[in-house]
């Protein structure tokens, strides 16, 4: 992990950050698939959570020789530690249903309060899908533990894919 003495202590916000670098993405995505293949899972499709499990889950695939993927996307973020009451789903929906019988590798990149997994894995599950989670970091207060993650921590996690503001936001405020 790379840490940024500014970044890592808590700023004028208070919140303590821990910043991946995309060197870092590609050590943990090989990690992870390691660990799936390891445990003696084998997934028949990869399902990500968007938007922050997109990139991991394409990576994991990849690593596993799985080409079956798949995404469900899921709004609970709204901004750094700010959250809606509940996840939400957004189309377009996953086709859950035609999962049944399978075995499934969900992916996100954090479980922070566990409850967009949470939400995920029942879904799945409830479909007739043997679903297995990972995720990048866990924090210690989650209510789902992944079967499989990279790192645990408490601090806010800056992802290489948003680090930046939207390049929209970044030219007006250029302007």
């Amino acid at each position: 992990m790379t840490f940024d003495a500014n970044d890592a202590a808590a700023g004028a916000d208070g919140i303590r950050r821990e910043i991946l670098t995309w060197d870092d993405f590609g050590d943990a995505a090989r990690s992870l698939a390691g660990e799936v293949l390891a445990s003696g899972f084998r997934p028949d499709v990869v399902i990500a959570i968007a938007r922050g499990g997109l990139l991991l889950a394409g990576a994991i695939a990849y690593a596993l020789g799985t080409k079956s993927c798949g995404s469900i996307n899921v709004e609970f973020y709204t901004g750094v530690d700010e959250r809606l009451p509940e996840p939400v789903l957004h189309p377009p929906m996953l086709d859950a249903p035609a999962l049944a019988g399978r075995r499934v590798l969900l992916v996100d990149d954090v479980s922070d309060s566990g409850r967009t997994l949470r939400k995920v894995v029942d879904l799945l599950s409830d479909a007739g899908a043997e679903v297995r989670t990972a995720t990048l970091y866990t924090k210690s207060h989650t209510v789902l533990a992944p079967d499989y993650d990279y790192r645990r921590t408490d601090d806010w996690i800056v992802f290489p894919w948003s680090a930046l503001p939207p390049v929209e936001a970044a030219a007006e405020a250029a302007r």
